[in-house]
């Protein structure tokens, strides 16, 4: 299986409601790996790592997140330079 790194940025009101809780415990579902983390200007940051199909769900998913939560934009990027250490686990990161 192809391995995909992806770094996904999601906007709406995303922060509060359990996302960033629920977006880690589908990601170990999945078996994605990364981390996870809120950002200061209310939207939410993630990068994941996996086999493209389980990093494929966990976007899907993240499209519409946990029930009290309303995602207004979903960007997603391949993850450059800067994200490219492999992780072993899905981490939550501090706000930044």
């Amino acid at each position: 299986m192809s391995r995909e790194r992806v770094r996904i940025v999601v906007r709406g009101a995303v922060q509060g409601v359990g996302f960033r809780d629920a977006l880690h415990a589908e990601a170990l579902r999945l078996g994605v790996h990364g981390w996870v983390r809120n950002r200061a200007d209310g939207s939410l940051e993630a990068v994941l790592q996996g086999d493209a199909p389980a990093v494929a769900r966990l976007i899907t998913w993240a499209r519409q997140g946990p029930p009290l939560a309303q995602v207004l934009a979903l960007d997603e990027q391949a993850a450059d330079r800067d994200f490219e250490r492999t992780y072993h686990s899905f981490e939550r990161w501090p706000t930044a």
